[in-house]
């Protein structure tokens, strides 16, 4: 195992709007010498799977456009996630302020690449500071999200290159209830939900959010979007939204989960955890959704990662597409990773994607990529 401290070094972002250096720190101690890969993510998938119903990507952002860290994902995919530049708070920061510019940036980088991209996280907690500001009415909360959704999905309609938006976003807590305003504009929060509920309890922005999408964006596949773990009470309220979504004639494709798992929290590496992952797969398929992960990690403990560790971060993100592959043949899926590289200060960072600070793949690559060249259905129970 390497034990040496190497000197810090700059990756500098060199986008289109002029962005200072991003300063990255590489791993004291990284993972352990993982076993060579040579075949790309991209070749293993295009090889062995069906490229319309099975997708596999990684999430980048504005700052790593033109770098080194685009450098490895154009090597390795030809699908990604956004990270924020899709959402209000980047798009609509302020009354009357446009900023389109890392929209426009990633659209050129799908068109002149050829990669297919996710319209993350348009309406949802995720929302400008001045959305928050508690003095908001009702009638300006409505008209700042309308505007910013009508706009967005005008902006993506004819991009052949988006192929997915998720339209709404982290709108149900892990316990069930409407993810929800706070006092103040510096929590995170969901400022939308003051707008109000109509007579069946759901919220008037989501119903409002997919009108939208369905009349500016027909040409996007719609996705209702989720984060927290395998909550049951949370997922039925997820289910029971589309339905009724579905039965008041809005068109909804598909159903994403945001996967983050934390070593600490055992989800990924629990059978009875992946087998009701698998069971929410399956009621996506059986009521005509895909079925997204359309972003995950996997966060260790502590700062100084073992071998142990890694071995369970490699399994943990092999279990979920393991589980994936299983479905594949029932209806769409997809796989996103949150994120490509291990790119905060050591005091801080959490060791969580699958290449470390120096852009080397750590096990999970190669567990990921034994899982997808194999089509392996058989997940590795670590806890």
């Amino acid at each position: 195992m390497k034990k040496l401290l190497f000197l810090a070094f700059l990756i500098i972002s060199c986008s289109s709007g002029g962005n200072d250096p991003e300063i990255i720190v590489p791993d004291p101690d990284p993972d352990p010498d993982p076993e060579p890969t040579t075949e790309t993510f991209k070749k293993i998938v295009t090889d062995n799977y069906d490229s319309n119903s099975f997708k596999f990507g990684a999430t980048l952002n504005y700052h790593q456009l033109n770098s080194n860290v685009e450098e490895l994902f154009l090597e390795e995919f030809n699908y990604t996630t956004p990270e924020n530049s899709f959402k209000q708070s980047i798009v609509h920061p302020e009354p009357g302020v446009w900023n389109w510019d890392r929209v426009d940036a990633f659209i050129d980088f799908a068109n002149s690449k050829n990669i297919e991209i996710r319209a993350h996280g348009p309406i949802g907690p995720q929302s400008s500071t001045w959305a928050k500001e508690d003095s908001r009415t009702v009638e300006e909360l409505t008209q700042i999200y309308e505007e910013f959704m009508i706009e967005l999905c005008k902006k993506i309609n004819n991009e052949s290159n988006i192929k997915w938006m998720d339209v709404v976003n982290e709108t149900i807590g892990s316990n069930g209830d409407w993810t929800d305003r706070k006092d103040g504009t510096n929590l995170w929060e969901n400022p939308w939900t003051q707008i109000g509920e109509n007579s069946d309890g759901i919220p008037l922005y989501i119903i409002r959010a997919f009108e939208i999408a369905n009349q500016y964006a027909p040409n996007v596949s719609l996705v209702f979007n989720q984060h927290a773990g395998m909550q049951p009470q949370m997922w039925d309220k997820v289910k029971e939204t589309i339905l009724y979504l579905k039965n008041k004639g809005l068109r909804i494709d598909g159903l994403g989960w945001q996967g983050h798992l934390r070593d600490n929290i055992v989800l990924a590496l629990n059978q009875e955890k992946l087998n009701y992952l698998g069971s929410i797969i399956d009621w996506a398929h059986q009521n005509d959704l895909d079925f997204h992960v359309t972003e995950i990690d996997y966060r260790l403990v502590g700062s100084s990662p073992t071998s142990t560790n890694y071995n369970r971060q490699a399994h943990g993100y092999a279990n979920i597409i393991k589980t994936l592959i299983s479905k594949r043949n029932n209806g769409v899926v997809t796989f996103n990773t949150w994120g490509v590289y291990d790119k905060n200060q050591i005091s801080d960072h959490e060791f969580k994607y699958i290449y470390d600070s120096n852009l080397n793949p750590k096990k999970a690559v190669d567990e990921l990529k034994k899982a997808l060249k194999d089509k392996s259905t058989s997940p590795n129970y670590l806890d």
